[in-house]
């Protein structure tokens, strides 16, 4: 219900201030957001090819595909169907916008957030929103809400594929505005539109009320319900069931992505990973996770245990590099008494100790070739035998390994049993490092700030917001132990209620590995400024960010065409690392023009 309504910014502490009643009429000027605020949490980063809105991957793509798409949509399934898939894709991402914003934004009044959303869904491409007027009343839960929308992309391809007819067809943006608005008050707001330049109307206008004073609801709840083809859980069903027109749906109800405990994320990569250890879980099989250090493998050796049938009996761990050598043989399979010098008493090895449940074996790649051997008979035959033992002992253990080397080339190269890999190699689950799965970054953080917070007693807001760029941008070598490390840092030397920003995080020497891109004022790509220190240089004339940045901040008027041409061809050879051919191609000469340029230059020296 709506006052059960979670965010990711009341997840990390900071919620904005929602006043009891508002109006447009009553919009202070300037409030933040503002325009350029927004601009700025648009973020391009081609190095990986990402683009960021407000933390949030987005795609930037040609209007006439979602044009072919929709009437792919249309002839294969009709076009009530059609327009559900639409407006609920529309939904999703008002609401996914409104989450977002909030998080952004935790100390901006509630009033400036809510105007914020016809801002962004014209920064997004989509259309220019003209408010007409909008109030509200949290006491008396009323809602009304008049837009018009010019520039419409959905009806310039509607027209372009089914002419004029007799319908509104600005579905996505109906569901956006429907799942923005919900999202911010509350409670369930339907939109419909009463003008649409699909129509053969000048212009489309759109009218948001409570979903209980529109006579038509239930047609318009049952296109927000998923079909079954497209629901994952139900919910539809469910909310038709219920017919209660005021509840929100289940995704606004809670906006938490899906986790476990300490494992948190929301990309494909991880979900593949998720995927494949839900699979394996009620099995016996010897599961094998590789990755870098520092992506959470014990994590998911632990996740795995709880899972599986095993999950009341004990889960044991041993780092296999932390083991010095002549000890890894008693700390495996144990010891008797007299065995070798020092060993005054008989002690279980870590085998026995998880009898009937798991081992988890970290960093197995650092066994010798002794302990491998040993390990693998113990895993063929499910016997050991203590040091200094005669009785062999059976044991029903089920043995997971983690590693950051790979193992089949230390195989070829003889460092790691050939037989004992294909033994552990039963169902291999990838990890990947966190580089690769930037979507779970902001999870991530507002995961460990909850967390270090509440351990270290401390009030933080939240994350500026070039921080939150900055660490969309940053590679993180350390992976997901290295940026919950940044946060604890931030969370220790941000100042008691304020929020982190990158003087608190970056202190040894961190750096971004690529450049990121904002938006500036006039629509111009301009450089992200990521320093942590502040800026005191004085300012670059003016124009765009990146070009000065490329000549140094030099005026541009006072040098002459060979230096210019001298900087564009030097910087385009560092990018890509000398290649003639490829700088050649990108500064749109043959590769003999660019080749006679070099060699004048060498002469000229």
């Amino acid at each position: 219900m709506a006052d059960k309504l979670i965010s990711l910014a009341e997840l990390a502490g900071g919620v904005p201030k929602k006043p009891v009643r508002g109006a447009s009429e009553q919009l202070p000027p300037g409030a933040s957001p503002t325009l350029q605020d927004l601009t700025e949490c648009l973020m391009f980063s081609p190095g990986d090819g990402r683009i960021w809105l407000n933390g949030a991957r987005m795609l930037l793509m040609h209007s006439s595909g979602i044009g072919a798409l929709r009437r792919e949509l249309i002839e294969s399934m009709g076009l009530a169907r059609a327009r559900g898939i639409m407006l609920r894709t529309g939904y999703h991402c008002g609401a996914r916008d409104a989450a977002l914003i909030k998080e952004r934004f935790p100390e901006a009044d509630f009033l400036a957030l809510f105007a914020a959303g016809p801002i962004i869904h014209a920064i997004e491409g989509a259309v220019k929103v003209e408010p007409v007027h909008f109030e509200f009343d949290m006491n008396l839960g009323t809602y009304y809400g008049e837009f018009l929308w010019h520039h419409s992309s959905e009806d310039d391809e509607h027209i372009a594929q089914f002419g004029i007819g007799t319908e509104p067809a600005c579905w996505m943006q109906t569901g956006y505005a429907t799942g923005y608005t919900s999202a911010m008050v509350g409670r369930l707001i339907l939109y419909q539109e009463v003008e649409c330049r699909s129509t053969g109307s000048s212009i489309c206008r759109l009218i948001g009320k409570p979903a209980e004073e529109w006579d038509n609801a239930e047609e318009i709840l049952a296109d927000l319900n998923a079909e079954p083809f497209v629901s994952s859980g139900g919910h539809g069903a469910t909310a038709r069931s219920q017919g209660d027109k005021g509840a929100l749906p289940a995704d606004l109800q809670a906006c938490r992505p899906a986790q476990d405990g300490d494992m948190v994320g929301i990309s494909s990569a991880f979900n593949a990973a998720c995927h494949m250890l839900r699979r394996v879980a009620p099995t016996q099989a010897t599961v094998l996770f590789t990755g870098e250090s520092g992506v959470g493998k014990e994590m998911f050796a632990r996740m795995l245990h709880r899972i599986s049938p095993r999950h009341d009996e004990p889960f044991v761990a041993i780092n296999c590099a932390a083991i010095p050598e002549n000890l890894m043989e008693s700390e495996l399979f144990g010891v008797e008494r007299g065995a070798f010098t020092g060993a005054t008493q008989s002690r279980a090895g870590r085998f026995e100790r998880a009898d009937g449940g798991t081992l988890f074996l970290d960093e197995i790649a650092t066994l010798s070739l002794v302990a491998q051997g040993k390990l693998l008979r113990a895993l063929q035959e499910g016997e050991i035998e203590r040091v200094g033992g005669s009785r062999t002992l059976k044991v029903n253990v089920r043995v997971v390994a983690a590693t950051n080397v790979d193992l089949r080339a230390a195989a070829q190269r003889g460092e790691f049993r050939e037989d004992l890999f294909f033994r552990l190699n039963v169902f291999p689950i990838h990890l990947p490092p966190l580089r690769e799965r930037k979507e779970d970054i902001p999870l991530l953080m507002t995961h460990f700030l909850q967390r270090f917070t509440q351990l270290h007693g401390r009030h933080i807001s939240g994350f500026t917001p070039r921080t939150a760029d900055t660490l969309l941008a940053y590679d993180f070598p350390g992976n997901i132990r290295e940026l919950q490390n940044l946060v604890e840092r931030g969370v220790i030397s941000a100042p008691d209620g304020g929020a982190i920003d990158l003087a608190h995080l970056f202190t040894s020497g961190e750096r971004l590995a690529q450049p990121m891109f904002s938006i500036g004022n006039r629509g111009q790509l301009a450089a992200a400024t990521n320093d942590p220190a502040p800026d005191t240089r004085t300012p670059a004339a003016p124009g765009n960010d990146a070009i000065q940045a490329l000549f140094g901040g030099r005026d541009l008027s006072r040098l002459s065409l060979q230096e210019i041409e001298d900087t564009m061809i030097d910087h385009c050879l560092r990018e890509v690392k000398g290649n003639v051919s490829e700088a050649a191609r990108r500064l749109g000469l043959t590769r003999a023009q660019l080749s006679y340029r070099l060699s004048r230059r060498l002469d000229a020296e």
